[in-house]
Parts: C-alpha cells; structure tokens; sequence
C-alpha cells in the first residue's frame, strides 16, 4: 500500500547512512502524497476513473512539484546503493574510447563522426584526400550542457552547401541551419518548429521539408500533431513565405517524407496516416509546373523508391509480397498494375540499398544479417561474406562510388566499420571499436521457444563462457514486439556490466516486430495485441524452465512500445519478475491518441473509440488501467520532461498508480531526466548516468553483490 510522508520525515530518511539493502528490504519508501481527482470518461457505457490525469498538464506548478518530489525520493534511494560509483566509474572507463561513424563523399571532402571517448555529442569531420581532417561541425558548442544534438544533415549534390537539424533537449522539434561549407558561413535564417522531417535539395537553390503547425503555448510537448505539411524553402527568404507543396487541409496526412533523387530528375513524396503502409507520389522535376502523380492510391502497403536510372524507378515493396521485394516500372506509367519484379519475394525480409550501379539486398535470417549483391538488371553477383552471425548495415552511397562502407555488429562483435571494394567483392577493416571487450570470454547462442498458442518464436541469449545453469544468474529480458521493427543484434558498452558479472542478456523477437516480415507484424497487432505479450512471458518461462535463471534473478525491460510491453506484462503477471524497466512507455492505452502524433499508431493499437470490443481489449491490458492492489517487482519507471513523443505523462500516471497499489516491500521508483527527450540526442552523460541507476538498482534488488568476485 503506498505510504505517506511528511517532509520532516522525508528529510531525515534523505540524511540516513543505512545501506540500500537494509534500507529497502525494512523502510517503506516516502513516496509523494499524490493527489486524486474524480475525473472519469465513458466508453461505450462503461466508466473510466482517471484520478492522475491531472499530471498530463506538464506544464503545471503542480506537476512540475510533483516531478521534484518523486526525482527526490529516487535520487536518494540510489545514492544509499554503495557500489553505485563503482558501477558509474566502470561505465565511464568502458565508454572512455574512440567512436566513429562511417564516412560518406560530399562533394571534394570525406565527412565523418567522432568521439573521442567521452564528449557529450560527437563531432562531425571533413578530410580533403591525405590531408589531416578538420572538425567541420561539433554540437558540443551548441550547448553549455551538451544537451542540443545535431539530428541529422543533407549536402547538396555539389556539396557546397550543407543544411542541417539540431534538437534541443532531445525534442522531436527541430531547426534548420543552412551552411557554405567552404567557409561555413550561415545562410539565410534559421528554420523553426521542424517535425519528423528529412531535408531534400533541389539544386542549390532551396530543400524540400515537412513539418505541422506548433501546438498552442502551454501544450508544446503534448499538444496532438495531426496534419504533416511539406514544404519548399527558396533560400535566401524568409521561412513564412515558403510554399506547401503537399498536404495540408486540403490533403490531410499524419506523416509526410519527401527525397529527390540523386540525378535531381524526380521528387518522391511519401504520406501516410499511421506508422505502417503509405501512398507514394511523383513529380516530374525536369519539367516545371509538372503534375504531382499518385503511384500507389493507398495505405495497405509499404512502398519506397530507392533509385532510378533515368526514367527507371527502382521500389522497394510489400505489395503482394509481405516480406518485400524489389520492382522496376517507368516514370511515365508508374502505377502498381505495371511493375515488374527484379529481386522477387523470398522466404526472408528484404532490405534495399543501392551505391555505385549495384543493389545490396539485405535479408533477415532468423533475425540476423544475410547479404548478396546484384546488379541494376537484377544478376546476383555474389553473397558478401560476413565476419559471423549478426546484424550488417550500410552498403549505401552515390552512383559513381568505387567502394562503400558497411558497420557489422553483434551482441559479442564491438560495432566494426569495413570498407568494401566494389570492383573486386572484398572487404577491409576501416574503423575497430576500441572498447575494452574480450568476445573470446563470452558466447551468444540463439534457442527457440513456442509461446502460448505454440507459434515459434526465436531468442538471443548472451552470458560468459561457463556459464552454470543453476537458476542464480542475474539476467536482463528485452524486447519491443511492435511497429514492425526488427531487433536484430546489437553490441552495447553498458550490457558489459551485466554480463562480466555473470548475467545474461535475453532477447526475443517478439510477434508485432518485423522480422518475420508483415504477416508476423499484424500477428501482434490491435487484437492479436496479447501475442506480444504472452511470446515475452513464454521467453521468461523458457529462461527459468531450462535454470538459466529464476523469477528471483529476472529482469524485464524495454523502451516506448517495450515499455508498454513492461508495463501490461508486470500487471500481468507480477510474480514471474524480480525487477522492472519500463522506459518512456504508452501506458495509457485509452488516451494515447489524444498526445501529439499518437493517433498514428492506431494502426498497431487500435483505438478505444473504434468500437466497444476494441475498448474492452484495449482497457484490459492498458498498463495503467490494468494495476490492482498486489505484490510487484521492483519498479524503475524512466522518462523525461521534454518527450514530445511518448509524453512523460504516461509514465507519471503509471508511477502514481503502481506506488499506490504495490502491496509488497519491493521499490517503486520513476527517474525523469530533465532536458532530455525519448532518447535521441542525449549526452554521454547522461547515458551514462542513467545506465548506472539502472544496473545498481537491479543488483540491489536482487541481492547480487557487485562486482562478482573474479
């Protein structure tokens, strides 16, 4: 039951010197005295209590009180974790290494990223041929806290100018800054309020860009983004004079991308109303005043250009085809009715990269990396051999190119960038991460485990050699299962903590991801949503069945639609869990499509106004709704103050209930960062800072003493 505190009494646990496990095996915590407001709405006939719902204005003095008090209450639990600087001091020397990113040609110079190690953003680099590279852009300049990120960067063909995005406190809201790269001197004027937004050129003379009209003041975070509009912005005049060219309320559409093709002959335009499938049109750019063409009518399929040789459109689809395949079609007649298929459909999920006149088909096998090579007419040319089993990504770039660069990783691979020559299929090591990392010592092994209506789902399971199956190890369950987004292997610096201490790394691939292309998507949708839910239950009953651990050693976590997958799984079933991490979650299965560009997710939700048997599922598993007074893991729910994506809210409102309806000693904490969004963009430090807590408190509450004895 959750517990009430006066100040005083909060100060003096704050001033306390008892250990953090004595402390939350025998002190209840002081949570904030949240208050409860009789607000209710009706669904088809039934009655919905929403007592938080006031937290949603987070603008509010009272939120804002309410987000000090519950920072306070988790800062001060952590900080009686003793070996919490030793795991921040471990973390810190695990990242404290040179970090690149591919190079790509613009124009006469090369253009990379690094970090040296330690700096809170990377920064972006130019090369001319052999001579030393010079810092071409460093977003550490941006802001005194390192907290303003550079979000993304187009050049123009010529690469003589350079229009860039930065994002300020990991806000999806974005401005544009246009640069002479010879001298990078600024032109024109910043662009604001820019939104889920890529930046195309048209010659020198201007870019395409999509943005919405800014929410009112006072709802800029959580004010609904309904109507994408794309824009051209001549340079050199003022931002209020740039022209639509698409959408608007005359073609109302959620999400609007636009690109122009390398050769500057056409503007592609994709719009859709939720996440998944999109209509898809064209313009004639040789020919001015030239009619905007609709190539695909509708949403019921995945369709994206990724080329053209003259009037050859190359397209990347689902059409007819739920694990996608390459077609051809003619600019002049470009409807579905006439393309042709070059790289057919197979038994696995395509992927289309195109560079130098050849296509790089990227397959996913079981949710790893396959790769093979054609040329533009469709002749396989050989299969790229990878360094071993795990995710390979890049094999992008210009026609003229002679080489291109691909980044292959895996849960024991430290990202590594190889250049491969395209005359003669081989490849060469550009870039070696330099992470502190033996793979020799660990080895990640991929199982297969039947969910509850016996589907067979795949899990990647990592831990050190050795390993002893007897219930006891430490280990971490993450999946997402949703948007058709595959989870493929991944390495990361922070998991080094666990797994050196004996842990194991658990991930599944869930239904609702997109590994199994379409048909595996919809399989964990709207109201075969459960799926998703009983394949992540099933993979922590397979870890414990076969002793690689125990409901006392088991962790679950994931992040935005994982952290509503966290949530409904722990309301679910809260015994099968010692520790939870659900991170900037939809929580509010009711509401969600009432925040800024929520509605477009309908598609894999389902709304609670579609209908009384869509609101009756959806009110079922939503995590917030669904707590009830009982014993529950562990909880520390993380998000932040300027997600404009997944609003904080629905963590705040989650956290509120849980605190109230946790019936057994186990914490209930939320940790908010401040200038921060939902994960993009963030400084080292604050990475850094919040993989700590993380590890700490799930050592802590499992009684796992760190670091294990070596």
């Amino acid at each position: 039951m959750k517990q009430l505190f006066s100040l005083a009494a909060l100060a003096l646990l704050a001033a306390g010197s008892a250990g953090a496990q004595t402390l939350a095996s025998n002190k209840p915590l002081p949570y904030p005295q949240t208050r409860k407001v009789d607000t209710t709405t009706t669904y088809f006939g039934t009655k919905v209590a929403d007592p938080y719902r006031w937290l949603e204005n987070d603008q509010a003095a009272d939120t804002k009180a309410w987000v000090q008090a519950e920072n306070k209450v988790t800062q001060d639990y952590l900080s009686k974790i003793p070996y919490r600087d030793a795991i921040r001091d471990r973390l810190t020397k695990l990242w404290n290494y040179e970090k690149y990113s591919a190079p790509t040609k613009e124009g006469k110079y090369t253009y990379f990223s690094k970090n040296t190690g330690l700096q809170s953003q990377y920064v972006m680099y130019r090369q001319l041929g052999t001579a030393a590279p010079e810092v071409f852009l460093d977003p550490n300049t941006f802001s005194k806290d390192g907290t303003t990120s550079l979000a993304g960067i187009e050049f123009t063909h010529d690469g003589s100018l350079a229009a860039y995005q930065i994002s300020e406190g990991g806000s999806d809201w974005r401005k544009v800054i246009v640069l002479r790269t010879a001298d990078k001197s600024i032109v024109g004027d910043t662009l604001k309020d820019v939104k889920f937004s890529g930046l195309a050129w048209k010659g020198n003379a201007g870019f395409y860009y999509s943005s919405y009209d800014k929410p009112k003041a006072g709802s800029q975070l959580a004010g609904k983004t309904q109507i994408h509009k794309l824009y051209y912005h001549q340079l050199g005049t003022p931002q209020s004079t740039d022209k639509l060219i698409f959408g608007g309320e005359k073609d109302p559409n959620r999400y609007i991308g636009a690109h122009v093709t390398e050769d500057e002959h056409f503007l592609i335009i994709s719009a859709a109303n939720t996440t998944t499938g999109n209509k898809l049109y064209l313009q004639d750019l040789s020919k001015p005043g030239s009619a905007i063409v609709n190539m695909v009518p509708d949403e019921k399929s995945i369709n994206q250009v990724v080329d053209n040789m003259g009037s050859k459109l190359y397209i990347q689809t689902n059409y007819n085809a739920p694990n996608h395949r390459l077609v051809t079609v003619d600019a002049a007649a470009p409807k579905q009715a006439n393309w042709k298929d070059l790289i057919p459909e197979s038994k696995n999920v395509l992927d289309i990269n195109t560079v130098g006149g050849r296509i790089f088909a990227t397959y996913l096998k079981d949710a790893t990396s396959l790769v093979e090579e054609y040329d533009m007419a469709g002749k396989k040319l050989r299969t790229i051999q990878l360094p071993g089993v795990g995710t390979a990504g890049g094999f992008g770039g210009k026609k003229l190119d002679k080489e291109t660069y691909y980044t292959f990783t895996s849960y024991t691979y430290p990202p590594t960038i190889f250049k491969y020559d395209l005359a003669s299929g081989t490849s060469s090591v550009y870039k070696k991460a330099g992470v502190q990392f033996d793979p020799s010592k660990y080895e990640s092994k991929q199982v297969f485990y039947n969910s509850k209506d016996g589907t067979r789902i795949p899990m990647l399971l990592t831990y050190k050699k050795g390993l002893v199956l007897n219930g006891k190890n430490p280990t971490l369950l993450y999946a997402y299962g949703g948007f058709n987004i595959s989870v493929t292997p991944n390495f990361s610096t922070s998991n080094i903590i666990l797994l050196e201490n004996g842990g194991v790394y658990a991930v599944p691939n869930l239904r609702g991801g997109g590994e199994y292309g379409e048909s595996w998507h919809n399989a964990g949708t709207k109201l075969q949503k459960q799926n998703v839910f009983d394949d992540y239950i099933a993979a922590a009953e397979y870890l414990i069945k076969n002793n690689y651990t125990s409901k006392d050693y088991l962790a679950i976590s994931g992040g935005s639609n994982g952290g509503l997958l966290v949530g409904a799984t722990m309301s679910q079933r809260p015994e099968l869990f010692k520790v939870a991490f659900p991170a900037v979650g939809v929580m509010d299965m009711l509401r969600y499509n009432q925040f800024t560009a929520g509605a477009g997710w309908a598609y894999d939700y389902g709304t609670a106004q579609d209908s009384p048997e869509m609101f009756q599922y959806l009110y079922k598993y939503s995590p917030y709704h669904a707590l009830k007074p009982a014993v529950y893991p562990a909880t520390l729910i993380t998000t932040a103050d300027h997600d404009d994506r997944v609003v904080p809210a629905h963590s705040f409102k989650f956290a509120s209930r849980l605190q109230e309806d946790q019936q057994g000693p186990a914490p209930v904490l939320i940790r908010i960062e401040t200038k921060a969004g939902h994960g993009a963009g963030r400084s080292t430090a604050q990475v850094i800072s919040e993989q700590t807590d993380k590890w700490a408190f799930l050592f802590e509450n499992m009684g796992v003493k760190y670091p294990l004895p070596q």
